[in-house]
């Protein structure tokens, strides 16, 4: 079974960085194009960053030029790093497969940041 495993959230003042990680428990890691999605308070769940198994980045127009994305196929970790916070970023940050194959979704990570 696969388990999604994210930490690095935070209380952040915009402006500021956070970096997030993914632990992945399972054989799917190594052979999924893996992303991070965030679901803000009244809104739905949204994909702003995607890394394929040859280390291809997409983003959100949204996150493009603050956040990237990485993964170490070592660790079966992705990570998000995340420069010039803004107000708007702030949501539940979760790890996923792309498109989405893990029923479990993680805990997730909450990210906050104050304007």
């Amino acid at each position: 079974q696969v388990r999604l495993v994210e930490s690095g959230g935070g209380l952040v003042q915009a402006g500021g960085s956070l970096r997030l990680s993914c632990a992945v428990s399972g054989s799917i890691f190594s052979i999924k194009t893996m992303g991070w999605y965030r679901q803000a308070p009244g809104k739905q769940r949204e994909l702003v960053a995607s890394i394929t198994t040859r280390l291809s980045t997409n983003y959100a127009d949204s996150v493009k030029g603050r956040f990237t994305i990485s993964r170490d196929n070592a660790k079966n970790t992705v990570y998000l790093q995340m420069n010039s916070l803004k107000f708007e970023d702030t949501a539940v940050y979760y790890c996923n497969t792309v498109p989405v194959v893990v029923i479990s979704w993680g805990q997730g990570t909450q990210v906050t940041v104050s304007s």
